[in-house]
């Protein structure tokens, strides 16, 4: 964490927004969240806003569009592809969360897309589920949107509040105990995540032993 930290704080504002704007936007479109999930840039760049290295303005703005737009790309890889993409081998180890994705569409269709946003391999692959199973593009979109939009605002902001703490730390305490306390807040924020995920991976994997059809999504 530190090291990321050091190159991150290093780098030029407009570089941090450039980096920042397109992991989030692979992350989406190319898949790319199975390496490196945008949310960790995204919650760093909020620690660089709140230290003044660049504009949380800045930062907002380019983390929701690049989540939006990315998602938007993934959809139509989805679309035109299908099934076809959903067959390489980057796949291959993750065919049973692959149908949990495809379940989890099935069942709640638009919602799904926002909901899968708060899961690194929903946010990856739901775009592209949703562009193969034809789900229509401005149902799509404005799930996509409103889960940009609160997505986004909420990583960033988490980033930015550990910074102020970060940045307090620091001037009393010195670095590596500043480091130290980003680093709980980060394994934390990592913690809720996953206790979030399973609490509803639980009702999820119920449904699925329920008998009857799935819904199709719209």
């Amino acid at each position: 964490m530190s090291s990321i930290l050091d190159r991150l704080l290093n780098l030029p504002g407009w570089i941090v927004l450039l980096v920042t704007g397109l992991v989030v936007f692979c992350e989406d479109a190319l898949f790319v969240g199975f390496v490196l999930p945008g949310e960790t840039v995204a919650v760093l760049a909020g620690v660089a806003a709140k230290l003044g290295h660049v504009s949380l303005a800045g930062v907002l703005v380019v983390v929701v569009l690049a989540a939006i737009v990315g998602d938007s790309v993934g959809y139509e890889v989805g679309r035109h592809f299908g099934s076809r993409v959903l067959g390489l081998k980057v796949f291959d180890n993750r065919r049973e969360r692959l149908d949990d994705a495809r379940a989890f569409l099935a069942r709640r269709g638009g919602s799904a897309v926002f909901l899968g946003r708060w899961v690194a391999f929903f946010r990856a692959v739901m775009p592209a589920l949703a562009g193969t199973a034809r789900m229509r593009y401005p149902k799509f979109l404005a799930y996509n949107a409103a889960g940009g939009i609160v997505w986004g605002a909420v990583v960033v902001l988490v980033g930015y509040a550990a910074g102020a703490s970060y940045a307090q730390v620091q001037h009393s305490l010195g670095q590596w105990s500043a480091y130290l306390l980003l680093g709980l807040v980060a394994v934390g924020f990592l913690t809720w995540r996953i206790r979030e995920r399973r609490r509803r991976h639980r009702p999820h994997r119920q449904g699925q032993d329920a008998p009857g059809p799935a819904a199709t999504p719209g």
